[in-house]
Protein backbone atom coordinates (compact mmCIF):
# COMPACT_ATOMS: atom_id res chain seq x y z
CA UNK A 1 0.00 0.00 0.00
CA UNK A 2 1.65 3.30 -1.27
CA UNK A 3 0.82 6.93 -0.72
CA UNK A 4 1.08 8.33 -4.42
CA UNK A 5 2.15 11.55 -5.12
CA UNK A 6 0.92 12.28 -8.39
CA UNK A 7 -0.98 15.84 -9.21
CA UNK A 8 -4.54 15.45 -7.84
CA UNK A 9 -7.71 16.26 -9.15
CA UNK A 10 -7.87 19.90 -11.12
CA UNK A 11 -11.09 20.94 -8.51
CA UNK A 12 -9.05 19.41 -5.52
CA UNK A 13 -6.35 20.94 -3.08
CA UNK A 14 -2.56 19.81 -3.91
CA UNK A 15 -2.33 16.42 -2.18
CA UNK A 16 1.18 16.20 0.01
CA UNK A 17 3.99 15.31 -1.64
CA UNK A 18 5.92 13.11 1.30
CA UNK A 19 5.86 10.00 2.16
CA UNK A 20 6.53 10.06 6.18
CA UNK A 21 4.37 8.15 8.48
CA UNK A 22 2.69 10.76 9.66
CA UNK A 23 1.72 11.20 5.62
CA UNK A 24 0.88 6.99 5.87
CA UNK A 25 -1.18 7.78 9.14
CA UNK A 26 -3.56 10.49 8.13
CA UNK A 27 -3.67 9.05 4.08
CA UNK A 28 -5.43 5.62 6.01
CA UNK A 29 -7.02 6.71 8.49
CA UNK A 30 -8.90 9.95 6.28
CA UNK A 31 -9.09 6.33 4.03
CA UNK A 32 -11.35 4.56 6.62
CA UNK A 33 -14.10 7.79 7.06
CA UNK A 34 -13.83 7.87 10.98
CA UNK A 35 -16.66 10.24 11.36
CA UNK A 36 -18.62 7.40 9.88
CA UNK A 37 -17.08 4.96 11.83
CA UNK A 38 -17.83 6.87 14.82
CA UNK A 39 -21.60 7.09 13.67
CA UNK A 40 -21.51 3.58 13.97
CA UNK A 41 -19.66 2.63 17.06
CA UNK A 42 -22.58 5.20 18.77
CA UNK A 43 -25.00 2.31 17.80
CA UNK A 44 -22.92 -0.86 18.54
CA UNK A 45 -21.94 -0.27 22.37
CA UNK A 46 -25.53 0.65 23.82
CA UNK A 47 -27.07 -2.58 22.38
CA UNK A 48 -24.54 -4.55 24.12
CA UNK A 49 -25.40 -3.05 27.49
CA UNK A 50 -28.96 -4.01 26.69
CA UNK A 51 -27.86 -7.44 25.56
CA UNK A 52 -25.54 -7.46 28.79
CA UNK A 53 -28.71 -6.22 30.89
CA UNK A 54 -26.07 -4.11 32.07
CA UNK A 55 -22.25 -3.42 31.72
CA UNK A 56 -21.10 -6.30 28.86
CA UNK A 57 -17.96 -8.63 29.26
CA UNK A 58 -15.21 -5.79 28.61
CA UNK A 59 -13.28 -8.03 26.68
CA UNK A 60 -16.39 -9.45 24.08
CA UNK A 61 -16.80 -5.59 23.89
CA UNK A 62 -13.57 -4.25 23.28
CA UNK A 63 -12.99 -6.94 20.31
CA UNK A 64 -16.41 -6.05 18.84
CA UNK A 65 -15.78 -2.58 18.94
CA UNK A 66 -11.78 -3.26 17.45
CA UNK A 67 -12.92 -5.74 14.36
CA UNK A 68 -16.36 -3.63 13.85
CA UNK A 69 -14.15 -0.25 13.81
CA UNK A 70 -11.93 -2.50 10.71
CA UNK A 71 -15.33 -3.60 9.26
CA UNK A 72 -16.10 -0.55 8.90
CA UNK A 73 -13.37 0.50 7.44
CA UNK A 74 -13.22 -1.73 4.87
CA UNK A 75 -16.27 -1.24 3.75
CA UNK A 76 -15.46 2.42 3.43
CA UNK A 77 -11.82 2.16 1.91
CA UNK A 78 -13.53 0.02 -0.90
CA UNK A 79 -16.21 2.43 -0.98
CA UNK A 80 -13.59 5.09 -1.99
CA UNK A 81 -11.92 2.56 -4.35
CA UNK A 82 -14.69 2.20 -6.30
CA UNK A 83 -16.14 5.99 -6.00
CA UNK A 84 -13.23 7.60 -6.93
CA UNK A 85 -14.77 9.33 -10.05
CA UNK A 86 -17.69 10.36 -8.61
CA UNK A 87 -15.39 12.04 -5.56
CA UNK A 88 -13.53 13.75 -7.57
CA UNK A 89 -16.27 15.90 -8.72
CA UNK A 90 -17.79 16.89 -5.17
CA UNK A 91 -17.08 19.45 -3.05
CA UNK A 92 -17.88 17.21 -0.32
CA UNK A 93 -16.11 14.58 -0.92
CA UNK A 94 -13.37 15.60 -3.67
CA UNK A 95 -10.61 15.60 -0.18
CA UNK A 96 -10.65 12.01 -0.06
CA UNK A 97 -7.35 10.35 -0.39
CA UNK A 98 -8.10 8.34 -3.44
CA UNK A 99 -9.55 11.25 -4.99
CA UNK A 100 -6.57 13.16 -3.82
CA UNK A 101 -4.24 10.87 -5.14
CA UNK A 102 -2.66 10.67 -2.01
CA UNK A 103 -3.19 6.47 -1.57
CA UNK A 104 -3.22 5.11 -4.71
CA UNK A 105 -6.74 2.95 -6.16
CA UNK A 106 -4.60 0.04 -5.36
CA UNK A 107 -3.35 0.59 -2.13
CA UNK A 108 -7.05 1.59 -0.87
CA UNK A 109 -8.34 -1.91 -2.06
CA UNK A 110 -5.74 -4.09 -0.70
CA UNK A 111 -6.40 -1.94 2.56
CA UNK A 112 -10.15 -2.64 2.06
CA UNK A 113 -9.39 -6.29 1.88
CA UNK A 114 -7.24 -7.22 4.60
CA UNK A 115 -9.20 -5.06 6.99
CA UNK A 116 -12.17 -7.64 5.77
CA UNK A 117 -10.06 -10.45 6.26
CA UNK A 118 -9.03 -9.31 9.59
CA UNK A 119 -11.73 -8.59 10.90
CA UNK A 120 -13.94 -11.29 9.76
CA UNK A 121 -11.23 -13.86 11.34
CA UNK A 122 -11.08 -11.74 14.61
CA UNK A 123 -14.63 -11.62 15.28
CA UNK A 124 -14.99 -15.58 14.09
CA UNK A 125 -11.97 -16.48 16.50
CA UNK A 126 -12.70 -13.97 19.81
CA UNK A 127 -16.27 -13.05 19.73
CA UNK A 128 -18.03 -15.76 17.70
CA UNK A 129 -19.53 -16.93 14.14
CA UNK A 130 -22.52 -14.87 14.07
CA UNK A 131 -20.80 -11.80 14.81
CA UNK A 132 -18.60 -12.65 12.12
CA UNK A 133 -21.08 -13.59 9.34
CA UNK A 134 -22.86 -10.32 9.88
CA UNK A 135 -19.63 -8.06 9.66
CA UNK A 136 -19.09 -10.13 7.09
CA UNK A 137 -22.40 -9.79 5.55
CA UNK A 138 -22.33 -5.91 6.00
CA UNK A 139 -19.26 -5.09 4.11
CA UNK A 140 -20.33 -7.34 1.04
CA UNK A 141 -24.20 -5.51 1.53
CA UNK A 142 -22.38 -2.10 1.43
CA UNK A 143 -19.95 -2.62 -1.50
CA UNK A 144 -21.97 -4.82 -4.20
CA UNK A 145 -25.53 -3.97 -3.03
CA UNK A 146 -25.31 -0.31 -2.09
CA UNK A 147 -22.48 1.30 -3.65
CA UNK A 148 -22.16 -0.85 -6.79
CA UNK A 149 -25.92 -1.56 -7.52
CA UNK A 150 -27.70 1.41 -5.81
CA UNK A 151 -25.62 4.26 -5.75
CA UNK A 152 -26.11 5.61 -9.10
CA UNK A 153 -28.70 3.79 -10.53
CA UNK A 154 -32.35 4.23 -8.17
CA UNK A 155 -33.40 7.21 -6.05
CA UNK A 156 -34.02 4.15 -2.97
CA UNK A 157 -30.30 4.54 -3.08
CA UNK A 158 -29.78 5.34 0.48
CA UNK A 159 -33.41 3.87 1.89
CA UNK A 160 -32.59 0.01 0.76
CA UNK A 161 -28.32 0.87 1.01
CA UNK A 162 -28.72 2.25 4.48
CA UNK A 163 -29.47 -1.59 5.54
CA UNK A 164 -25.74 -1.98 5.69
CA UNK A 165 -25.33 1.34 8.34
CA UNK A 166 -28.19 -0.75 10.49
CA UNK A 167 -26.09 -3.96 11.05
CA UNK A 168 -23.72 -2.76 13.96
CA UNK A 169 -26.90 -3.30 15.96
CA UNK A 170 -27.21 -6.36 15.04
CA UNK A 171 -23.56 -7.17 15.02
CA UNK A 172 -23.14 -5.57 18.84
CA UNK A 173 -26.33 -7.70 20.10
CA UNK A 174 -24.88 -11.12 18.51
CA UNK A 175 -21.23 -10.48 20.15
CA UNK A 176 -22.75 -10.99 24.08
CA UNK A 177 -25.78 -12.67 23.67
CA UNK A 178 -25.02 -15.54 20.73
CA UNK A 179 -28.27 -15.27 18.66
CA UNK A 180 -30.77 -12.33 17.73
CA UNK A 181 -33.75 -11.20 18.91
CA UNK A 182 -36.51 -8.78 18.79
CA UNK A 183 -35.02 -5.76 20.96
CA UNK A 184 -32.13 -5.35 18.53
CA UNK A 185 -34.23 -5.38 15.23
CA UNK A 186 -36.17 -2.99 16.54
CA UNK A 187 -33.13 -0.75 17.27
CA UNK A 188 -32.18 -2.22 13.29
CA UNK A 189 -35.01 -0.63 12.31
CA UNK A 190 -34.79 2.70 14.21
CA UNK A 191 -31.73 3.24 12.30
CA UNK A 192 -33.20 2.10 8.88
CA UNK A 193 -35.91 4.55 8.95
CA UNK A 194 -33.33 7.51 10.57
CA UNK A 195 -31.03 6.91 7.31
CA UNK A 196 -33.12 8.61 4.68
CA UNK A 197 -34.36 11.65 5.81
CA UNK A 198 -30.14 12.41 7.54
CA UNK A 199 -28.99 12.13 4.87
CA UNK A 200 -31.77 13.63 2.21
CA UNK A 201 -30.69 16.30 4.54
CA UNK A 202 -27.43 16.72 3.80
CA UNK A 203 -27.88 15.92 0.00
CA UNK A 204 -30.03 18.71 -0.02
CA UNK A 205 -27.06 21.14 0.85
CA UNK A 206 -25.06 19.59 -1.83
CA UNK A 207 -27.70 18.88 -4.60
CA UNK A 208 -25.73 20.32 -7.35
CA UNK A 209 -22.59 18.28 -6.29
CA UNK A 210 -24.57 15.03 -6.63
CA UNK A 211 -26.26 15.97 -9.75
CA UNK A 212 -22.80 16.94 -11.47
CA UNK A 213 -21.77 13.20 -10.46
CA UNK A 214 -24.94 11.72 -11.90
CA UNK A 215 -25.90 10.50 -8.22
CA UNK A 216 -29.35 10.28 -8.57
CA UNK A 217 -30.05 11.08 -4.60
CA UNK A 218 -34.12 12.31 -4.07
CA UNK A 219 -32.77 16.06 -3.81
CA UNK A 220 -31.53 15.73 -7.41
CA UNK A 221 -34.69 14.16 -8.84
CA UNK A 222 -37.69 15.73 -6.73
CA UNK A 223 -39.22 19.07 -5.75
CA UNK A 224 -37.84 20.46 -2.61
CA UNK A 225 -41.48 19.67 -0.97
CA UNK A 226 -41.16 15.88 -2.06
CA UNK A 227 -38.38 15.43 -0.21
CA UNK A 228 -39.46 17.20 3.18
CA UNK A 229 -42.28 15.61 2.99
CA UNK A 230 -40.60 12.04 3.10
CA UNK A 231 -38.31 13.35 5.43
CA UNK A 232 -41.69 13.71 7.80
CA UNK A 233 -42.71 10.57 6.99
CA UNK A 234 -39.64 8.85 7.71
CA UNK A 235 -39.10 11.11 10.82
CA UNK A 236 -42.55 9.66 12.34
CA UNK A 237 -41.53 6.10 11.58
CA UNK A 238 -38.18 6.54 13.09
CA UNK A 239 -39.89 7.85 16.81
CA UNK A 240 -42.37 5.33 16.71
CA UNK A 241 -40.04 2.53 16.04
CA UNK A 242 -37.99 3.90 18.71
CA UNK A 243 -41.10 4.20 21.26
CA UNK A 244 -41.45 0.12 20.28
CA UNK A 245 -38.45 -0.84 22.35
CA UNK A 246 -39.86 -0.11 25.44
CA UNK A 247 -42.63 -2.89 25.64
CA UNK A 248 -40.14 -5.28 23.38
CA UNK A 249 -36.80 -4.95 25.29
CA UNK A 250 -39.01 -4.27 29.10
CA UNK A 251 -36.75 -0.93 29.77
CA UNK A 252 -37.59 1.18 32.76
CA UNK A 253 -39.28 4.53 31.94
CA UNK A 254 -36.41 6.25 31.72
CA UNK A 255 -36.14 5.69 28.07
CA UNK A 256 -39.77 6.16 26.58
CA UNK A 257 -39.92 9.54 28.15
CA UNK A 258 -36.22 10.50 26.58
CA UNK A 259 -37.44 9.02 23.20
CA UNK A 260 -41.32 10.54 23.42
CA UNK A 261 -38.90 13.99 24.01
CA UNK A 262 -36.50 13.45 21.45
CA UNK A 263 -38.65 12.25 18.79
CA UNK A 264 -40.79 15.18 19.52
CA UNK A 265 -38.41 17.80 18.74
CA UNK A 266 -37.15 15.76 15.47
CA UNK A 267 -40.96 16.09 14.53
CA UNK A 268 -41.22 19.39 15.35
CA UNK A 269 -38.08 20.51 13.22
CA UNK A 270 -39.29 18.15 10.15
CA UNK A 271 -42.49 19.51 10.06
CA UNK A 272 -41.33 23.09 10.10
CA UNK A 273 -38.80 22.76 7.21
CA UNK A 274 -41.96 21.31 5.41
CA UNK A 275 -44.29 24.29 6.53
CA UNK A 276 -41.29 26.56 5.57
CA UNK A 277 -41.31 24.51 2.19
CA UNK A 278 -44.92 25.07 1.53
CA UNK A 279 -45.09 28.99 2.74
CA UNK A 280 -42.17 29.38 -0.33
CA UNK A 281 -39.10 29.41 1.30
CA UNK A 282 -36.46 27.96 -0.94
CA UNK A 283 -32.56 26.83 -1.21
CA UNK A 284 -30.14 27.72 1.73
CA UNK A 285 -32.82 29.88 3.76
CA UNK A 286 -34.11 26.56 4.25
CA UNK A 287 -31.54 25.83 6.88
CA UNK A 288 -31.59 21.71 6.20
CA UNK A 289 -28.17 21.04 8.04
CA UNK A 290 -29.61 22.36 10.87
CA UNK A 291 -31.70 19.37 10.19
CA UNK A 292 -29.33 16.97 9.50
CA UNK A 293 -26.93 18.19 12.58
CA UNK A 294 -30.38 17.87 15.02
CA UNK A 295 -30.54 14.21 13.72
CA UNK A 296 -27.43 13.59 14.42
CA UNK A 297 -27.57 14.76 18.09
CA UNK A 298 -31.03 12.94 18.57
CA UNK A 299 -29.47 9.30 17.42
CA UNK A 300 -26.70 9.56 20.08
CA UNK A 301 -28.50 10.70 22.53
CA UNK A 302 -31.73 7.95 21.97
CA UNK A 303 -29.05 5.46 22.24
CA UNK A 304 -26.84 6.90 25.19
CA UNK A 305 -30.59 6.15 26.68
CA UNK A 306 -30.15 3.05 25.50
CA UNK A 307 -26.76 2.35 27.32
CA UNK A 308 -28.26 4.16 30.62
CA UNK A 309 -31.42 2.42 30.99
CA UNK A 310 -30.09 -1.38 31.69
CA UNK A 311 -27.80 -0.14 34.17
CA UNK A 312 -30.74 1.67 35.71
CA UNK A 313 -33.16 -1.24 35.62
CA UNK A 314 -30.24 -3.60 37.57
CA UNK A 315 -29.59 -0.36 40.13
CA UNK A 316 -33.77 -0.33 40.63
CA UNK A 317 -34.11 -4.22 40.77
Amino acid sequence: MTVSNHAPHAGAAPAPRTHTLGAYVRAYTALSKPRVIELLLITTIPVMFVAAGGVPPLGIAAATLVFGTMSAASANAINCYIDRDIDQEMRRTRRRPVAMDQVTPRGAMTYGLVLAAASTIGFAALVNWLSAALSLFAIGFYIFVYTMLLKRRTVQNVVWGGIAGCMPVLIGWSAIAGRLDWAPFVLFLVVFFWTPPHTWALAMRYREDYANAGVPMLPVVATEQRVLLECVLYSWATVAVSLALWPVADTTLLYPLVAAVLGGILLVQAHRLLAQVRAGVTGAKLRTMGFFHLSNAYLALLFTAVTIDPILAGWLG
